[in-house]
């Protein structure tokens, strides 16, 4: 068995970050409890734990943007992983971009730096 340490809050939850297996760049960040990473491993395919919702999530349940699993890296401390996915679809963010992380902070204010891959409305229907 693959230990992770799940102990360390008391949620059980650890930082999972999703990363472009090709790009390298950084698409998410979510958490994981042990029922999301050992269905990651069962399935090939990201399962976070929504704390919004309470539950397990497949990453493009809904919108089909799915991020199948290439490789799994875990943190000296055992509480942290990285995905490295193919991002299906293109975006990895609800709100249409490519990364969650397309909001860049700078002395200006904020600025966006990246191109919607789709329109949220006209998939989440």
């Amino acid at each position: 068995m693959i230990e992770i340490d799940f102990t360390k809050s008391a949620d059980g939850l650890i930082p999972a970050i999703a990363q472009d297996f090709r790009s390298g760049d950084v698409l998410m960040l979510a958490y994981i409890n042990r029922e999301a990473f050992d269905k990651t491993l069962e399935t090939g395919k990201a399962h976070y734990w929504s704390r919004s919702r309470a539950g397990l999530w497949l990453k493009g349940e809904r919108s089909g943007h799915v991020q199948i699993i290439k490789e799994i890296l875990v943190d000296c401390d055992r509480d942290c992983v990285i995905y490295k996915v193919d991002q299906l679809g293109g975006a990895a963010c609800h709100t249409g971009y490519s990364t969650c992380f397309y909001t860049r902070i700078s002395d200006h204010g904020e600025e966006i730096v990246a191109e919607k891959v789709f329109e949220p409305e006209n998939v989440y229907k």
